[in-house]
C-alpha cells in the first residue's frame, strides 16, 4: 500500500532535525541533516504502518498538509511510503524456491562443493544491480 503523511521537521543544532508525524501516535525520529531526516522519516512511517498492517489495526487517515500547525522555525513536509516496497527491501527471511538445472551441471556443482543458495543470491543481486 502507498501512503502519504505530513511530518513536522524541527531544526536542531548542528544541522540536525527532529521529525514528528502527528497522525501516527509515537512516530518520531531524527536525522543528522535534511536528506537523512527525510530518509529517517520515511523509514519510521513505513515501520509504523507495517506494524499496524500486521496487527490488523486501523490506519489513521492522513491530515491535510495545510491543516498542520507548526512553530515559525519548523516546516511541514509530506512523507511518501510504500509498505509493499519497504517489506521487500527489509525482509531478509529465507524462503524455499524450487528450481531445475541439467543433471550434468548439478553433478559438477556438487563435486565442487558449490552452495546453490549462495550462488543464486549472488546471481540475482548482480542481475538486479543491488
Amino acid at each position: 500500500m502507498k501512503y502519504v503523511y505530513p511530518a513536522i521537521f524541527t531544526p536542531l543544532e548542528n544541522s540536525e532535525y527532529s521529525i514528528k508525524v502527528p497522525d501516527l501516535p509515537g512516530c518520531v525520529t531524527c536525522g543528522k541533516d535534511l536528506p537523512n531526516a527525510i530518509e529517517m522519516a520515511q523509514d519510521a512511517v513505513a515501520m509504523w504502518l507495517c506494524d499496524a498492517e500486521d496487527n490488523n489495526e486501523t490506519i489513521p487517515k492522513a491530515s491535510n498538509v495545510f491543516d498542520i500547525r507548526c512553530e515559525k522555525t519548523e516546516f511541514v513536509n509530506l512523507i511518501v511510503v510504500d509498505t509493499v516496497e519497504y517489506r521487500n527491501l527489509n525482509d531478509s527471511r529465507a524462503i524455499k524456491k524450487t528450481l531445475t538445472i541439467p543433471n550434468w551441471l548439478n553433478t559438477k556443482a556438487e563435486k565442487a562443493g558449490i552452495n546453490f543458495s549462495q550462488v543464486l543470491q549472488e546471481a540475482l543481486r548482480e542481475r538486479l544491480h543491488i
